[in-house]
């Protein structure tokens, strides 16, 4: 049997071009926090369709939620609303999916943040 991990997926989508740096900042220091977080599988970043996404893989939705809620992710979630509008999916799963079934899911399952 496949071993069981948790999958977060994020899109991200900029109010105003002049966010850009603020928002590049903050990616910047997540995307590193979330691959040197203890239970990190892997962390990704693509943009699709003018939307910025993230597709990470955790051993445990509490390892996401360790790495979630303090550092420069947490500091990220604190200037979000101000500066971006956007949707998160997360879900447990044996089968990693790739960047097309990514923004897929993202589409049809992601909730508003």
């Amino acid at each position: 049997m496949a071993d069981i991990v948790y999958v977060s997926i994020t899109g991200l989508r900029l109010k105003k071009v002049w966010h850009a740096p603020v928002f590049w900042r903050h990616a910047t220091a997540s995307m590193s926090q979330a691959k040197a977080a203890e239970g990190c599988l892997s962390a990704d970043a693509r943009t699709i369709d003018g939307v910025d996404h993230t597709l990470s893989v955790w051993t445990s939705r509490d390892a996401m939620r360790a790495y979630l809620t303090k550092g420069a992710h947490l500091n990220a979630m604190k200037t979000f609303k101000r500066i971006a509008t956007g949707k998160v999916y997360g879900f447990e799963t044996a089968t990693v999916p790739d960047w097309p079934q990514v923004h897929r899911l993202w589409l049809d399952e992601g909730k508003n943040v």
